[in-house]
């Protein structure tokens, strides 16, 4: 199946303003778009690209005082399967765990899961299956947590979550990755596009998505606590720790956003081929 995604966001900035931004479809999904997807600056400024430290493809550049405006559009080959279920297996031992997962063990800035290890002991402990566990994460985050815009903070962390019970779906995300982590379940958190495929089509203005994946049997499996069910065509544009590691941008400054558009549509293949 072909997506078409894409975004435009304007900021306005008063003074030069340093910006670091993972817009861009993430390095293991490039081979999937059907032509280079590039980011748009108007007015056009110097930014190049490089690879973070968790191997996200990240923008710099300097907006000027006044508007900025950030803008792509790509189409994107995607399989059209639902999310892959991990496999019934047991926790891997600490000691046995690679090298490169065991950041995604420790407590991070919004996913401070030292401060929950109580309650996640209290509620999966009993677990000896990681899937059963992820499930089961999972599907608390679900439940404990009323989702609404109105309720959308960037300061939540995981535990604030947890004790508030509100919050969008990087908020999901965290606690769920908070909880794992406390169960020694690595788990790491997820941003990209996740359009209404498979699904009602929701009234609601289109937006990022924020998922997680935990290390089971060897391999990353995704997982969503926002709507707690496999879907179709996430097109993924960052991982880390959190959200402080995959924010869309960061800014050394002060800006205001003027202007937020994201698309996802699953588009008809033979319509995109004649156009």
């Amino acid at each position: 199946m072909l997506i078409k995604a894409g975004y435009t966001i304007a900021f306005q900035s008063f003074a030069p303003t340093p910006v670091v931004a993972l817009l861009s479809v993430h390095p293991s999904r490039k081979a999937d778009l059907v032509y280079p997807a590039r980011i748009q600056v108007t007015p056009p400024l110097d930014r190049y690209d490089f690879l973070d430290e968790f191997g996200n493809t990240a923008t710099r550049l300097v907006m000027q005082p006044g508007t900025t405006t950030l803008h792509s559009e790509f189409l994107i080959r995607d399989s059209g399967l639902v999310d892959a279920r991990a496999p019934d297996v047991a926790l891997i031992p600490l000691a046995e765990l690679p090298d490169d997962v065991l950041p995604y063990l420790k407590p991070s800035r919004y996913c401070e899961s030292d401060s929950l290890l109580g309650e996640a002991w209290s509620r999966f402990g009993g677990f000896t299956s990681a899937r059963e566990m992820a499930d089961a994460i999972t599907a608390f985050a679900h439940s404990h947590i009323s989702f609404g815009y109105h309720f959308a903070r960037n300061n939540r962390t995981a535990a604030d979550a947890w004790h508030e019970g509100v919050g969008v779906c990087r908020d999901y995300a965290h606690l769920a990755v908070a909880l794992c982590r406390a169960m020694n379940l690595p788990a790491r958190y997820c941003t990209g596009y996740l359009g209404d495929i498979g699904v009602p089509v929701s009234d609601a203005p289109m937006d990022f998505s924020a998922w997680f994946e935990v290390y089971i049997g060897g391999e990353w499996y995704t997982y969503d606590a926002r709507h707690n069910a496999p879907r179709i065509g996430r097109v993924l544009m960052a991982r880390g720790r959190d959200a402080s590691d995959a924010a869309i941008t960061t800014m050394f400054g002060a800006a205001n956003l003027e202007r937020f558009e994201v698309v996802t549509l699953e588009m008809d293949e033979q319509a995109s081929a004649a156009a």
